[in-house]
């Protein structure tokens, strides 16, 4: 009886928080992130690239970044470095990418898939932090980038190609004397991992407890879209059943929360 108790709690409190995102919360509308000079009517509008390591982490773990992005103006960029051909279906798994991007509102002409023979997808494929600088920084340069958004030093999932690509992001900033924001996408502990839109409470109280603002957490206003752009990954989305279920209960489709990157 009170494990039913306790069921039925958990479903009304999933069922709150899905309510919450469903009726257009204020939860967001506090949110000053990359909107400091709104307020004094002047234009907010910036050039944010998104650096990802595999074709489907736009959408697995960044769909609540590029919604609020793209929904308040901002250009949105995605730079992939690599094809995701652990199992040689890159060329696939790049359209799909193409694909889902459309989805987010982020047009294909903004999205750059790197297929370089020395960064390959795969658990133990190190891929050169130099090497990663010098793509970031290419990117940055030619797209007058003012924001970069990427994974923190754990990757989410601790997958040593996210790890990388955090490292490359902070060799940039390390090197250079180009005034590029950036923000990493804080890694969850397994149970708010997979907790759903419930972890968007403490997300949001833990931003607000924030002083400095270097804590941002940006709430999904469009969860079924994620759905939908991970449909395009249709050769993920058949062939691996926890990957549908990985959108459903997973706390990355309903919010990021994005810490500031020191230099």
């Amino acid at each position: 009886m009170v494990w039913l108790v306790i069921v039925g709690l958990l479903v009304l409190l999933w069922a709150v928080s899905l309510g919450k995102i469903h009726l257009g919360s204020s939860l967001n509308s506090k949110t000053t992130f990359l909107n400091d000079n709104a307020s004094a009517g002047l234009p907010s509008r910036k050039n944010v690239l998104l650096v990802i390591a595999h074709p489907d982490d736009e959408t697995m773990f960044f769909s609540p970044t590029i919604n609020y992005l793209t929904s308040r103006g901002h250009n949105v960029y995605i730079l992939c470095l690599s094809t995701g051909n652990a199992d040689g279906i890159g060329g696939i798994r790049k359209e799909e990418l193409y694909l889902a991007s459309v989805v987010l509102k982020v047009p294909s002409q903004r999205v750059k898939v790197v297929d370089h023979p020395d960064l390959q997808d795969g658990f133990h494929k190190v891929w050169n932090c130099n090497l990663l600088e010098m793509i970031i920084k290419e990117e940055v340069d030619s797209k007058a980038i003012d924001v970069i958004i990427t994974f923190d030093n754990y990757g989410v999932s601790g997958h040593c190609n996210h790890c990388d690509v955090h490292r490359g992001v902070r060799s940039l900033l390390q090197n250079s004397s180009q005034q590029v924001e950036a923000w990493e996408l804080v890694s969850n502990n397994i149970l708010r991992k997979y907790c759903g839109p419930v972890d968007i409470w403490l997300s949001i109280l833990l931003a607000r407890k924030c002083l400095n603002r270097e804590l941002q957490s940006l709430l999904n206003e469009n969860p079924f879209q994620s759905y939908a752009a991970m449909a395009q990954h249709r050769s993920q989305w058949i062939w691996y059943a926890f990957r549908k279920l990985f959108v459903s209960f997973s706390s990355y489709t309903y919010v990021n929360t994005l810490k500031m990157m020191n230099r």
